[in-house]
């Protein structure tokens, strides 16, 4: 294990790995994602927590799985996997770290019958929205275009799913005006994705490449920390 594998298992959940590997043939269900810093998760982890008690009907997701998701790529072969990876590594080596926080909830498709609860974003969401269409051009050079590349970025932290639609208007409501302590996102993941007998996946880091450090610009605090705002338009939830 590097020490930057090191680094990623003491800062998130995410269990890091070192290349893909998969028996000849086997497919592999990968997605590209950002991993946000142990403490962040954590305050999020105990805000959360007294939520889960209230909704024992939701499939509540663990911590330890939590993640920015960028594209889901779907199942992709060992070749064409072994092709993503020079591909992320330029994604990435294009773009600056990015300033964001967790802020306020909302629910897929509606909260009165959503299937997903989730964490919304405040920070720089325009820098995020240029990395994801970064990855998913270079995944799509590769051989392993994202089944959803044509729909409307909106990354998100998934809460809670849903067996069955359900109202979760309460929840929203509860934390509407969450505000996250502000963190930087410093690095792009291809995770595989392995379902178990657990109805939780198990999440591997299998290889993950720095974001560009940004300048420093002095008193300069960087993007508006708003709920639902930022430096600029349109709504951003996080995966």
């Amino acid at each position: 294990m590097t020490a930057d594998d090191r680094q990623v298992r003491g800062r998130t959940g995410l269990d890091p790995g070192t290349r893909p590997a998969a028996v000849p043939g086997e497919l592999m269900r990968l997605f590209v994602a950002i991993a946000p810093p142990a403490a962040v998760l954590d305050e999020l982890d105990a805000l959360i927590e007294p939520l889960r008690a209230r909704r024992l009907d939701l499939r509540w997701t663990s911590r330890e799985a939590w993640h920015v998701t960028l594209a889901f790529l779907g199942q992709v072969d060992e070749a064409t996997a072994a092709r993503l990876l020079p591909r992320l590594e330029r994604a990435a080596g294009r773009h600056q770290q990015v300033r964001l926080a967790f802020a306020g909830a909302g629910a897929f498709p509606a909260a009165t019958r959503a299937n997903v609860l989730w964490s919304g974003l405040s920070g720089d969401r325009r820098a995020l929205a240029r990395l994801a269409e970064s990855v998913v051009a270079g995944a799509s050079r590769a051989g392993a275009p994202p089944p959803d590349k044509r729909r409307r970025f909106q990354p998100h932290l998934t809460l809670a799913r849903c067996r069955t639609p359900a109202d979760v208007a309460e929840l929203v409501a509860a934390l509407d005006g969450y505000q996250g302590q502000p963190w930087t996102a410093d690095r792009v993941h291809l995770v595989r994705s392995r379902l178990g007998a657990s109805e939780h996946p198990r999440y591997t880091s299998l290889a993950n490449w720095p974001l560009r450090t940004v300048p420093d610009k002095g008193p300069d605090k960087g993007p508006d920390m708003v709920p639902g705002k930022g430096p600029d338009t349109g709504p951003v939830t996080t995966g």
